[in-house]
């Protein structure tokens, strides 16, 4: 674990999801980083911009990430996010082999990282996922709340 690194990375994924708000998606953003520590993708949530349920920033990470190395698999790769990934997207971290995730804010709703479900550990699963949970939370959560509290 790198703390510097790993908030400069989180610092990254903020701003990125301050894109995700200003298009009105919820605010949540990704930075795919290659074991050699260069950024291999960026992204934000954009389900309503593409009309697509999978449109969340870790999936369009992944995805991106995946074409940039010409191959599905992105191994020794952490994935940096705002928000503690859904089951959705902690299976496709599984699937790409990353070997690390760290997020900001906790999911008392619908987190696979240990609030909820824990996938990315699961002993039924082939691969698993080093968590560093909480990494710039008050920024990422704070975020978060303001937006859906701006939205009601």
């Amino acid at each position: 674990m790198n703390a510097p690194l790993d908030e400069l990375h989180m610092r990254r994924a903020l701003e990125l999801a301050a894109c995700a708000e200003a298009e009105g998606e919820v605010p949540v953003g990704a930075v795919l980083v290659a074991a050699d520590g260069a950024v291999l993708a960026e992204a934000w949530n954009r389900p309503i911009a593409l009309s697509d349920p999978a449109g969340h920033a870790e999936i369009l990470a992944l995805r991106a990430g995946g074409r940039a190395l010409g191959n599905y698999r992105i191994p020794g790769a952490t994935l940096y996010v705002t928000l503690e990934p859904c089951p959705m997207c902690a299976g496709a971290m599984v699937h790409a082999r990353v070997a690390r995730l760290v997020y900001g804010a906790a999911d008392p709703r619908a987190g696979a990282a240990g609030s909820v479900f824990s996938l990315l550990d699961s002993p039924a699963l082939n691969h698993r996922v080093e968590v560093a949970p909480g990494v710039l939370a008050e920024p990422c959560g704070r975020m978060l709340r303001e937006f859906f509290r701006a939205r009601r």
